[in-house]
């Protein structure tokens, strides 16, 4: 095992490369993402953490009242370490954090992160076993528990790999051998997700295993030296959480999946240590031997009244007379409910208002403040929901919920766009649509683009010479009969309107370009030819002379000129008549991994797809002003067609790249850059048409995978990143 510490890894270059210091920070959309698990200290108040299945982990601030991230200084090439698995705190100490990370099973690297001074510094250990942060299963837990007698000794229960001990305080590991469930399934979608949780009780030790066919919940009465399942258990089902009550009962949430996959059955059941007698508490009653048609995800009980316990479930809506999945709470342990939300509730979604459009789904953890019975957490894939005034479910009185996740940034954003007036960011974005920003220190007050809503926003551009003028592209949010992947907006992007039709049934996601006037727009759906329109989408005609799924790009001064790139054949198309016929021109380019087999190998062997590479870009404000940003390198026609593309030194490898305001209006707009310039990886700015360039983030920021950047054209010096899991960083310069 290797030991790293995370607060001086360095990025090793070839040659020092200038550097400016900046100041990042995220623009907010808040939650944007499934927070997967909620810890919290059993002891002291205060003190508690997050994780997300792909955008690392969180640490609560309760003087800014803020989640604050921690694991920003993921490299590129770690960025598998962004999906947390699990996260633990010592209940003998709150100064000693644990976070296993792992995004992937079978990626590299997995390890488990120790902090000695609250999560404010972490080291970092290297694991052999395997990790699925972003899988089936990532909201059962938690994997990863201190042993409250014992803080030396932490356990870990892996998908596949069995169960794992330290006795050092996370320094080294070691497979529990004596385990009778070494290794479960990596299919799991349809089986189960492994050892998923440990729970202590004096000197025994309870473990809660998510595999079929095998018992549910074992215990060892020697230290974890001879294992045996508890006797007249219930069968059928995986495990999703088991916890300990005050008075030693066990609660466990079971499905017939690990969710978040749909689970088709379920129930509660209480386990009493002191009687060894099992009993079903299932708030929804089911006739024996029939299936549910719906699981539970998670369960928590009170740590200051053994009796006060709540429940969420997983796939209920539409069966059982419910329409929506339901929190249940109960202040007799179990033997009567009641559904939160079968009663008077309200949500506050003040603080951002794209989660209106969410249903309530994916509450793979909740939890009980251990110092606030009436503060109760459940989490989703929108972030999660708190309130302060549980109890008033029993005065029949309204219980309020608001946010819980000011501070957690965990979206991917698939394009970027800075006009160069009107709002200062428009995004697209995987999975919640997409956002204008007017004020980049605040959430979008009119929530996500509508009319329709979107599930990813793939392309978002404006009109250079008139960027009031705004068209979008993507896949629709959820039912909305009739709608459009595609709509438009002619204030800037404050109010949407859909387009009359589509280029062909099915037409949805790939790009989109804007022509300078805003009179033409060209569409490339996924997988398709592209089409051209000029009448805002009432009639498309296919463009001719262009590949399939190619995208396509508008001049920012001449409203008559498209251009395309297919960097791996060094082709470049260019349209004279306003995107009707395209023209092919031979480049000249130095593409590595030309002949690596299939086009599949090649695409991953040159980026994420989803990335800033191998695309042409058109300058602001310069007619037939080009550059093109291969994967393996960078190149500039200042006039393209009167000069030939012209590669520059310095950049060999680029994952994406974009403009911003130049230093003074007359100069040349800054160049912003994510790749490898002079052997040194990073996020750079050149302010000289990349003669010379200067590195702008530092190693604690980098944000493992990241897919675009652009500058901001009103603003000198500042940029936006599109991360893939932590949503957009925006930075701007500390210089004087």
């Amino acid at each position: 095992m290797v030991v790293v510490s995370c607060a001086e890894s360095k990025t090793v270059g070839l040659v020092d490369i200038p550097s400016e210091s900046y100041h990042w920070s995220s623009v907010p959309i808040v939650g944007g993402g499934f927070v997967d698990g909620i810890i919290m200290h059993p002891f002291v108040d205060g003190v508690r953490y997050l994780r997300t299945d792909m955008g690392g982990a969180y640490r609560w601030n309760s003087r800014s009242d803020c989640w604050e991230p921690l694991l920003d200084w993921v490299s590129l090439s770690e960025s598998n370490l962004q999906g947390v698995e699990s996260i633990a705190i010592d209940p003998s100490d709150p100064h000693n954090v644990y976070i296993a990370c792992g995004t992937y099973v079978g990626q590299k690297p997995t390890a488990v992160l120790y902090s000695r001074d609250g999560g404010y510094r972490f080291s970092r250990v290297d694991v052999p076993f395997s990790m699925g942060g972003n899988m089936d299963g990532r909201g059962n837990g938690e994997r990863l528990m201190v042993n409250p007698s014992n803080s030396d000794e932490i356990f870990m229960g892996t998908r596949n790999e069995g169960l794992w001990r330290s006795v050092d305080k996370g320094l080294s590991w070691h497979q529990v051998t004596s385990f009778p469930v070494p290794v479960s399934s990596t299919d799991f979608r349809n089986q189960g997700s492994g050892v998923i949780t440990e729970v202590f009780d004096g000197g025994d030790i309870y473990v809660a295993v998510s595999c079929p066919g095998t018992p549910a919940v074992y215990r060892s009465r020697d230290a974890g030296s001879t294992w045996q399942p508890l006797e007249n258990q219930p069968s059928g089902y995986l495990p999703t959480h088991m916890v300990l009550s005050g008075d030693r009962k066990l609660y466990i949430s079971y499905g017939d999946r690990p969710g978040p996959s749909q689970m088709g059955d379920g129930a509660l059941w209480c386990y009493d240590i002191a009687s060894s007698i099992w009993t079903d508490i299932s708030p929804v009653k089911i006739e024996s031997g029939i299936k549910s048609g719906f699981g539970y995800a998670a369960i928590a009980v009170d740590a200051r009244n053994p009796s006060h316990l709540i429940a969420s479930t997983h796939s209920l809506s539409g069966k059982h007379g419910y329409t929506q999945d339901e929190l249940f709470r109960s202040i007799d342990g179990g033997s009567n409910w009641k559904g939160v939300f079968s009663g008077k509730y309200k949500y506050d979604s003040s603080l951002s208002r794209y989660v209106d459009v969410a249903p309530l789904h994916w509450m793979f953890d909740v939890e009980i403040d251990p110092f606030d019975s009436d503060h109760a957490i459940f989490t989703t894939g929108f972030g999660g929901w708190e309130t302060f005034n549980l109890s008033h479910l029993e005065k029949n009185d309204t219980v309020v919920w608001q946010l819980m996740a000011k501070g957690v940034e965990e979206t991917v954003p698939l394009e970027l766009c800075s006009p160069p007036s009107g709002p200062r960011l428009l995004s697209g974005i995987g999975d919640y649509g997409g956002f204008t920003h007017f004020d980049i220190t605040k959430t979008d007050p009119l929530g996500s683009h509508s009319n329709p809503h979107f599930g990813n926003t793939n392309g978002i551009s404006c009109a250079w010479e008139k960027p009031e003028i705004v068209v979008r592209v993507g896949t629709l949010f959820g039912s909305q009969p009739g709608a459009k992947t595609i709509s438009y907006s002619e204030d800037g992007g404050i109010t949407w309107s859909p387009c009359e039709s589509l280029p062909f049934d099915q037409a949805r996601n790939g790009h989109i370009a804007v022509s300078s006037d805003g009179a033409s727009w060209i569409w490339t759906p996924e997988r398709a030819d592209a089409y051209l329109t000029t009448d805002k989408g009432s009639g498309w005609i296919p463009c001719s002379g262009l590949p399939v799924g190619i995208r396509v790009v508008a001049d920012k001064v001449n409203p008559t000129l498209f251009y395309a790139v297919d960097a791996v054949n060094e082709v470049l198309y260019s349209s004279l008549d306003g995107g009707r016929t395209f023209t092919a021109d031979s480049l000249h380019l130095t593409v590595q991994n030309r002949f690596a087999g299939r086009m599949l190998s090649i695409r991953q062997s040159r980026g994420d797809s989803r990335g800033g590479q191998d695309r042409v870009y058109s300058a602001p404000d310069r007619e037939r002003d080009l550059w093109i940003a291969a994967y393996d390198g960078l190149y500039h026609s200042e006039r393209y067609g009167a000069f030939p593309f012209r590669r520059l030194d310095k950049v060999s490898t680029i994952y994406a790249f974009g403009f911003g305001k130049g230093r003074t209006a007359k100069d040349y707009p800054s160049l912003y850059l994510i790749g490898v310039v002079n052997g040194v990886y990073g996020f750079f700015r050149s302010d000289d048409c990349a003669r010379t360039w200067i590195r702008i983030n530092d190693d604690l920021h980098q944000y493992g995978l990241v897919l675009h950047i652009t500058g901001d054209m009103q603003e000198y010096g500042r940029v936006y990143v599109g991360t893939h899991g932590r949503g957009i960083i925006t930075g701007v310069s500390m210089a004087d």
